[in-house]
């Protein structure tokens, strides 16, 4: 995209601090909401700001455009924590719309992420159309699941918890066990990304930008040796039908749990509290076990499903090396990148001892752009079916099927987190 007539005077920056109110104001008008940053909220993110990692586009010293990254990790197939630019706060204000000024943004900053070695760029799409031709391509699913808890057929006894036991904590203690935990989960989830002090701030209260921002109840389940194995945030809608029968909703803010035992045993804490009727669940995995911990699974059903992380591979050889392979086999790829960022042929040979990428002038098996090739990093996506769909071409009869038995994973990657 080429900037259009009348953008020669909009200045395309890193902002300094004292910039950081107006940037902010920007980014509200651009989500729609009221302009005016409260205090608590100004206040509350000075701790974020970081030089060189917040951009604006500036006419006549107005903010029109944002754009915002910072360091992170990303959970490779196998466990690695692999380097990414998070970018988040993307917006242009309505009045400057369809002249270029997300493009310029985005090049300023995959760039620097370039410079710096990160592997991987990230973010979370408010439009599906916008990021492809940036190189970004979807690597994970979201699903958000509604449990009928009257027909869930659950046993109120409750399941054999083998010693284990769920209480209900302080946010302080959230804040003091939950980053242990989080690191085992995220470890053993492909899409899973970092959490800082920031994030269990906010989620706890210890950082407040939402005025209407009310405690959750926090259940931590601990196993028969004391270990912490689950951690829920949820709270309870305060309904009743006019015959003074009990219509609560309880919705879950955030659960993790790093064994099956620990998962079931807080699903089916909050399915057994007395007036709750309904569950609404958090963003869960594509495959999550939720529906099957329950005797009747068809009492869940799903209420939402969309993208949710999408990745713009920087470094090839490095992001295809990260990971594991539960097969063995060898592969030769063109990648397409328009940018000339990560564009080039490339032999990967893999197997479950690990992998090695490099340069390579044999024959391509398959043709992709690096959009596809960001969809298929993370094992969800089918090689054959973007064959099929003409995304990715076989320059070898079978190569795509082949591909598949190498990249794809025995289960579905999952980003837990919003940023």
């Amino acid at each position: 995209m080429s900037d259009r007539a009348g953008t020669a005077d909009i200045d395309v920056r890193a902002i300094t601090e004292a910039e950081h109110p107006e940037w902010l104001r920007a980014v509200r008008a651009g989500f729609l909401r009221e302009p005016v940053v409260p205090a608590a909220e100004l206040e509350a993110r000075r701790a974020q700001f970081e030089p060189g990692r917040f951009i604006g586009a500036f006419e006549g010293g107005r903010c029109v455009a944002t754009f915002r990254s910072f360091a992170q990790e990303v959970t490779a197939v196998g466990g690695a924590f692999v380097a990414a630019d998070a970018i988040s706060a993307v917006t242009v204000t309505a009045t400057h719309r369809r002249r270029g000024l997300l493009t310029r943004m985005m090049t300023q900053d995959l760039a620097a992420a370039k410079d710096r070695g990160d592997v991987v760029a990230t973010l979370i799409a408010a439009e599906y159309g916008i990021y492809g031709r940036f190189g970004f391509g979807p690597a994970t699913s979201g699903t958000v699941w509604t449990v009928d808890v009257t027909r869930a057929g659950l046993d109120p006894r409750g399941p054999d918890l083998d010693g284990g036991r769920i209480d209900l904590v302080d946010p302080d203690v959230v804040r003091k066990l939950g980053p242990e935990l989080h690191d085992r989960v995220r470890r053993a989830t492909p899409g899973a990304i970092s959490r800082g002090d920031w994030w269990w701030g906010l989620h706890t209260g210890a950082v407040r930008v939402d005025p209407t921002w009310t405690e959750p109840f926090y259940a931590v389940y601990r196993a028969a040796d004391g270990t912490v194995e689950g951690l829920m945030a949820y709270e309870v809608e305060d309904k009743w039908a006019d015959t003074m029968q009990p219509s609560n909703t309880a919705s879950v803010r955030n659960m993790i749990a790093s064994t099956p035992t620990a998962e079931r045993a807080l699903w089916h804490h909050l399915c057994s509290i007395d007036w709750v009727m309904q569950v609404k669940s958090d963003w869960r995995a594509p495959d999550d076990l939720l529906p099957h911990l329950l005797p009747n699974p068809p009492a869940a059903r799903i209420t939402m499903h969309a993208d949710w992380l999408w990745v713009r591979i920087l470094d090839v050889v490095r992001a295809l090396e990260a990971r594991t392979y539960e097969g063995e086999g060898a592969l030769v790829l063109e990648v397409v990148d328009a940018s000339g960022t990560a564009g080039g042929r490339y032999l990967l040979e893999a197997s479950p001892a690990g992998a090695s990428c490099t340069a390579t002038t044999r024959s391509a098996d398959l043709t992709l752009d690096v959009r596809e090739l960001a969809t298929l990093w993370l094992g969800d996506e089918s090689v054959a079916r973007l064959v099929a769909l003409g995304r990715v071409r076989e320059e070898r009869a079978g190569a795509g099927r082949g591909a598949d038995a190498l990249l794809r994973t025995s289960r579905r990657p999952w980003c837990l987190d919003m940023f």
